[in-house]
């Protein structure tokens, strides 16, 4: 039995070779209509590509590198959000029509395997998810001259364009939230100050604060549960009668709620408590925990999207993502 051709699926779904063709490619330029009925056409079909000619004609891979920059304490790795944006971000590009290569990079030798890596041509492109600020990976990837694009903003402007979440719009309303709440003593748990998101979510708290004359209760964490809990204890030897806490993440808010239990404070009567991202776990603390919800699994979709618009035409725009203060018993 002869193998079904190019030419047999355009003519079963009744549209031109080329339109299969950039459908077979993954191209994002083709409308869902054709997309699906061409697609309806190769699975009658059973029309198989021949991925190594196409390759060699296009010189294109079709397949797109993930890669996750993990600091040498795991903080990534350990995060639950990092499972749901490489779900995401790989959801996205094998809806294109994309093979998905998972990079991980947490040092020296891995950096300069992941470069070398890429200047091979191994992949058409990379989307880059990276916390650390001091990362050197983000300048080592723009080096090679491949289309990437960044999960978050990045501390060097310019280096690629970016999605990232509206942490500063996030965390002014986590705090006005507080301020309406009457409450009168607001900390916060910020994040490492090399992250831009921990930076941009301290200076929108200290900045809330500075509009009401308040003066700014900080300890620094490391977004863990246990830097959380460590704070809060800092917090509570530092200033006895504080009565609020915005942390910059879920994760140590869950950490600051287990002390503040263990110190015999009550949340939120005594301590209302507020974080940042809406982690599942949020839900099940004891009271839930009031927080920003950041769309994570848009903001990965969204990623990938800014990644297929810089393949096909060169040149694509960053993106920040609106935020929504999610109200529950902590606050």
């Amino acid at each position: 039995m002869r193998r079904p051709t190019l030419h047999a699926v355009a003519a079963r779904a009744g549209v031109s070779k080329s339109s299969v063709s950039r459908v077979i490619n993954g191209e994002p330029t083709v409308a869902p209509e054709i997309r699906q009925i061409v697609m309806a056409a190769v699975t009658e079909l059973g029309y198989v590509p021949n991925g190594a000619a196409r390759n060699l004609v296009t010189q294109k891979t079709n397949t797109i590198a993930i890669i996750v920059s993990d600091p040498p304490a795991g903080l990534v790795s350990d995060d639950p959000m990092f499972a749901m944006v490489v779900r995401a971000a790989s959801r996205e590009l094998e809806s294109a029509g994309k093979q998905v290569s998972l990079v991980l990079a947490g040092s020296d030798e891995s950096r300069l395997r992941v470069e070398q890596y890429l200047a091979a041509g191994h992949v058409d492109g990379a989307m880059l998810v990276s916390m650390d600020g001091s990362d050197p990976l983000p300048a080592v990837l723009a080096r090679t001259g491949l289309p990437v694009v960044s999960h978050g903003r990045l501390a060097t402007p310019g280096l690629m364009p970016y999605v990232d979440n509206d942490n500063v719009g996030g965390a002014t309303k986590a705090v006005q939230h507080l301020l309406d709440q009457g409450r009168q003593r607001i900390a916060t748990i910020s994040g490492p100050l090399d992250m831009q998101a921990a930076q941009e979510r301290l200076n929108a708290y200290r900045q809330s604060l500075r509009d009401t004359g308040r003066r700014s209760i900080v300890a620094l964490g490391d977004f863990t549960r246990i830097s959380g809990a460590e704070a809060m204890r800092q917090l509570l030897q530092d200033d006895p009668q504080l009565d609020a806490v915005f942390a910059a993440n879920d994760l140590m808010a869950i950490g600051a709620l287990r002390t503040l239990r263990e110190a015999g404070r009550r949340v939120p009567d005594d301590v209302a408590v507020v974080g940042f991202d809406d982690i599942e776990a949020a839900l099940y603390t004891a009271p839930p925990l009031t927080t920003v919800r950041s769309p994570m699994g848009e903001q990965a979709a969204r990623t990938v999207r800014l990644l297929l618009d810089l393949l096909a035409h060169g040149t694509a725009d960053s993106v920040i993502l609106p935020t929504e203060l999610i109200l529950r018993e902590s606050s």
